[in-house]
């Protein structure tokens, strides 16, 4: 079986769970550092699917590998190939597609909760009215045309969305214990800086009982990668 191209733009924000779920399905995955000077691959048809991980900066920053991200992303789409997209990720989705991205009216750093939007969110993320999401981010995408609106919360309304096979989220449902705890440390400033803001957690506040709540978020991710795996080309 082709590999799942998973595309790291910063050191400390990699696949996390989802490599663990698709390990779990006996499905590997190839990791494009993006971080670390690999070239954006042409051809999506090499992979079984597409998955985009977050990162510090904006998809409008001048950065020679975002145009070419983009286009990826439009081929494989094109060529029907899943995509998936987790916060940066997410909004290197919209934009490819013709969606804006800019400021959200506050930063959403921390656990909050997030709602489903109808039946087609359940599809998704499961028989539940929401659940409790990390979320590490200032900016926010609009839904580019056709796509079908899946999560909200109450600091950000798009916070999810999909087009067929292909799901983009602005929040970060691929977690682990140790990407929190090392985000705490390597985000210090930037916490210190918006800790105004009610809509960010402090380091210690992320960390309470943070087992039980990455347990509960891997069983929505479970759900997730399982519904796009469903589309995984052999």
């Amino acid at each position: 079986m082709k590999p799942i191209a998973v595309f790291r733009h910063s050191l400390t924000e990699g696949p996390g769970y989802i490599a663990t779920y698709m390990k779990g399905i006996g499905r590997d995955i190839k990791v494009v550092a993006i971080d670390r000077g690999d070239v954006v691959p042409h051809d999506p048809t090499a992979f079984a699917g597409l998955c985009f991980m977050g990162g510090p900066m904006s998809v409008n920053d001048p950065l020679p590998w975002i145009p070419e991200v983009l286009a990826l992303i439009r081929r494989a789409m094109d060529a029907d190939i899943p995509v998936i997209g987790h916060c940066l990720g997410g909004q290197l989705m919209s934009k490819a597609l013709g969606g804006a991205v800019d400021a959200n009216p506050v930063k959403e750093i921390g656990w909050r909760h997030v709602t489903l939007n109808g039946a087609a969110a359940r599809e998704w993320f499961g028989e539940r009215e929401g659940f409790l999401s990390f979320h590490w981010h200032g900016e926010t995408f609009s839904l580019p045309d056709g796509a079908t609106h899946l999560l909200a919360s109450d600091a950000c309304p798009n916070q999810a969305w999909a087009i067929g096979k292909h799901l983009a989220m602005q929040c970060h449902i691929e977690m682990t214990e140790a990407m929190i705890r090392e985000w705490c440390v390597g985000g210090q400033k930037e916490i210190r800086a918006a800790s105004a803001q009610p809509t960010v957690q402090s380091a210690e506040g992320m960390q309470q009982d943070i087992e039980a709540r990455v347990a509960a978020l891997h069983a929505v991710a479970e759900t997730a990668y399982a519904k796009w795996s469903e589309g995984l080309k052999d």
